[in-house]
């Protein structure tokens, strides 16, 4: 393909063209992308409530804390073991492997609380350990081809529109992060108790991802699949982190320190709803005489809440990819950044500061909306990570830099979890913000922008 026509395909990659051009993708990437949003939305579904529904088991805000380490490990560790048993045994079974444990750890949510509390050798076992149990399956699937996805979109997209090419991925991607939530919502309605209506929720995640891994299966053409002997994944990493590009260097320290801010926080925001702050939506409408009442617990109003986020998200990652061509990638990743940082304060305190002017459903809504404007700056992001990496490299660079990222912030949620329970939510959220502020400061001032953008 010409330069001449990469560049004219690069200009349709708007949100919408993504829909129009998706069922003329070529067969394998059109099976992958159908069971990445299969996955996607059962993962939406679920994880996100995960927390409210390890309390509702039994457990502490610190082993919600501990809850989102062990997803951290998981992030960091599982794409190389992952890329090796795809290369081991074919991109068809390694699909379907990922596929049918991801789908079992859906199903260990469900029957959680149907096992109760188990002694094995004076050993108790809480109905929330589960919770961990399911969680190492069910991100199963998330392991494969992050690295082939970033190297996919800059191998068929003009470097100065990488931004823009990214957009139109994430789009599509993220549209089962909206609906994902919204479904659970929905379904959280159907019944007052949460642990009750949960199961709901888990009941058709584990439909979608049944649904998931027969079509991938059934569909994946697997005659050009390659195997390999052997993985010799530590001598490759060693080598992939000293050829990291040198611009990456200052954009990792920054999204590292941002990430672990976040990573104190995330598994908690659900309880700042449920918890902290107790807050549904019960708005009530006249209209010829009737009145017409919505009443929405808090647990279902924060998957609508989840909603509104990634509404805004959708709407702001094409426009800020345009603005990118103009002003470069560094200012809307640093936009990106700051919300990330600020996001945590904004949150546990700003309903406090808006009530006098707003009631607090309303306080939230706002608030979340804000919150989708951290993910205009994502597609940037990715530009600027892959961007200067060589050509034919894109994958491992990717993978270099997430392996870095994601095992620095391991431990951050543990911490956020110790605080929260020990010491209190204010305290944790506010010290995340510090860094994340940090982390974002470093970034403007250090970071360095992708040449292609200059």
């Amino acid at each position: 393909m010409s330069q001449e026509q990469i560049t004219i395909e690069s200009d349709k990659s708007g949100p919408l063209d993504t829909f129009r051009q998706f069922f003329a993708l070529q067969r394998d990437v059109l099976v992958l992308s159908l069971s990445m949003f299969a996955f996607s939305l059962g993962f939406q579904m679920t994880n996100r409530f995960l927390p409210e529904y390890i309390i509702a088991l039994g457990a502490s805000g610190f082993v919600v804390g501990l809850f989102g380490t062990v997803g951290n490990i998981i992030s960091a560790v599982f794409p190389y073991p992952g890329g090796a048993i795809s290369d081991r045994i074919g991109s068809r079974y390694a699909l379907t492997l990922f596929g049918l444990v991801s789908t079992f750890g859906f199903g260990v949510w469900l029957v959680a609380p149907n096992l109760g509390v188990i002694t094995v050798a004076d050993i108790t076992i809480q109905p929330w350990i589960w919770i961990f149990v399911g969680l190492l399956l069910a991100q199963g699937w998330k392991s494969f081809g992050l690295g082939a996805t970033f190297a996919v979109v800059k191998q068929s997209t003009d470097p100065s529109r990488l931004a823009t090419g990214f957009a139109s991925t994430e789009t599509f991607r993220r549209t089962a992060f909206l609906i994902g939530p919204v479904l659970a919502a929905v379904l959280i309605g159907f019944h007052p108790a949460f642990s009750v209506s949960f199961r709901y929720v888990l009941s058709v995640a584990i439909l979608f991802g049944i649904v998931g891994t027969v079509a991938q299966h059934i569909l994946y053409d697997a005659s050009e699949d390659s195997m390999g002997d052997s993985f010799n994944g530590i001598k490759q990493i060693r080598r992939d982190l000293r050829e990291m590009p040198d611009p990456l260097r200052p954009l990792l320290v920054g999204d590292t320190l941002v990430r672990f801010a976040n990573g104190m926080v995330y598994v908690f925001f659900v309880l700042v709803i449920t918890q902290f702050y107790e807050v549904g939506f019960n708005p009530t409408a006249s209209l010829a005489g009737f009145s017409y009442g919505v009443s929405l617990s808090p647990e279902a109003f924060f998957g609508y809440l989840l909603g509104v986020e990634m509404l805004i998200a959708l709407i702001a990652m094409a426009p800020a990819a345009k603005i990118a061509e103009r002003v470069g990638l560094k200012p809307i990743v640093a936009l990106g950044f700051a919300v990330y940082a600020l996001f945590p304060i904004v949150l546990i305190g700003g309903p406090e500061l808006l009530a006098p002017v707003m009631p607090l459903s309303w306080a939230m809504i706002l608030i979340f909306a804000f919150s989708g404007l951290r993910f205009a700056g994502l597609p940037s992001h990715k530009a600027l990570i892959v961007g200067p990496a060589k050509k034919g490299a894109g994958g491992r660079v990717t993978g270099t830099y997430y392996l870095l990222r994601n095992t620095v912030v391991i431990p951050s949620a543990a911490l956020g979890g110790y605080l929260w329970e020990f010491v209190s939510p204010e305290v944790a959220f506010t010290i995340a913000a510090v860094i994340g502020v940090v982390g974002t400061s470093y970034f403007l001032v250090f970071g360095r922008e992708f040449e292609a953008y200059l």
